[in-house]
C-alpha cells in the first residue's frame, strides 16, 4: 500500500497565474492552475481562485515553496487550511472509507482531480465564514426591527451591507466554478470516481447551495429593510410638507 497526503491553503485575495508564472518558470500552467514538481518531490498546485495544494510535500518544502508565493505575490492572508489523504490499495474500488480515499492506483490526473476538489472545500470553508458573520448581521438588524416596530433612518450603512451581499454572491458565483468539471476526469476513469467521491465527501453541492440561498436571503431582508426606511423617510417628508403649509396659512392668517 501507497499512502498520499495533500495539504490544502485557501487565501482570502486571488491569485493571477499568468503573473504568477514569471516567478515559477519550472511550472506549467492552464487556464485552472499551475503546477510544479518541488526538488524534494511533491507537486504544488495553484488555482486562480486563491487556493493552493501540496500533494506529498513535506512541511519544511510547503514552507520554503509558501514562501516563494508570497515573494511572488505579497500581502496574501490566510483563509483556511485543511488536510486530506489517499491511499493505494491495488485492485480497491475507489471510495472514502474513514475519512481517506482508497484507490486502485493513484494517477497525475486523479491527484489533480484531488488537489483541485480539497482547494475548492477550502475557500469554500472561507466564504462560509463570511456569509455567516452576513447572515447573523442581518439577524440582529431584523430583530431590532421587530422589537423597534421601525427601520433605521439612516441608509448608507444599509447600502453598503446590500453591496457587500451582491458582491460576495457574484464571487461565489464567478470564481469558484464549483459546478465545472474536472478536466483530467474526461481521460482517467479512475480521477472521475474521485471526483464523485470526494464531491459527496466534503459535500461540495450542497454546501455551494446553502451559500447562494443565505446569500440571496440576506439580500432579500436587506432591500426590504432598506425599502421601509425609504417609506419612513418619505412619510417624515410628507409630514414636513403638510407642517409647512400649515405654518404658511397661519402666518397668512395673522397677517391679516
Amino acid at each position: 500500500m501507497t499512502s498520499h497526503t495533500f495539504h490544502a491553503v485557501a487565501f482570502i485575495e486571488n491569485l493571477s497565474l499568468k503573473e504568477l508564472a514569471t516567478s515559477f518558470p519550472e511550472a506549467k500552467r492552464t487556464p485552472r492552475e499551475l503546477w510544479y514538481t518541488t526538488p524534494a518531490g511533491g507537486t504544488v498546485f495553484v488555482y486562480p481562485f486563491g487556493a493552493v495544494v501540496f500533494h506529498n510535500t513535506p512541511p519544511a518544502d510547503r514552507e520554503r515553496q509558501m514562501e516563494r508565493l508570497h515573494a511572488a505575490r505579497p500581502g496574501l492572508t490566510l483563509g483556511s487550511q485543511e488536510s486530506f489523504a489517499v491511499r493505494e490499495e491495488p485492485g480497491a474500488r475507489t471510495d472514502v472509507r474513514d475519512a481517506t480515499l482508497v484507490v486502485d492506483k493513484l494517477s497525475f490526473e486523479g491527484a489533480s482531480v484531488v488537489a483541485m476538489t480539497m482547494a475548492q472545500s477550502g475557500e469554500m470553508e472561507y466564504y462560509e465564514r463570511i456569509v455567516e458573520q452576513m447572515f447573523s448581521r442581518t439577524d440582529r438588524l431584523v430583530e431590532r426591527l421587530e422589537k423597534a416596530g421601525r427601520a433605521p433612518f439612516a441608509t448608507r450603512e444599509l447600502h453598503r451591507f446590500i453591496g457587500t451581499a451582491i458582491g460576495t454572491r457574484n464571487e461565489v458565483l464567478s470564481i469558484l466554478h464549483l459546478l465545472d468539471k474536472p478536466d483530467a476526469i474526461w481521460d482517467d476513469y479512475t480521477a472521475d470516481r474521485i471526483y464523485h467521491e470526494l464531491r459527496t465527501e466534503f459535500d461540495l453541492a450542497d454546501r455551494y447551495t446553502a451559500l447562494e440561498l443565505k446569500l440571496r436571503s440576506v439580500q432579500e431582508a436587506l432591500e426590504l429593510v432598506l425599502d421601509m426606511t425609504r417609506d419612513s423617510r418619505l412619510v417624515l417628508l410628507e409630514a414636513s410638507i403638510v407642517l409647512l403649509i400649515v405654518i404658511e396659512i397661519a402666518l397668512t392668517f395673522i397677517r391679516h
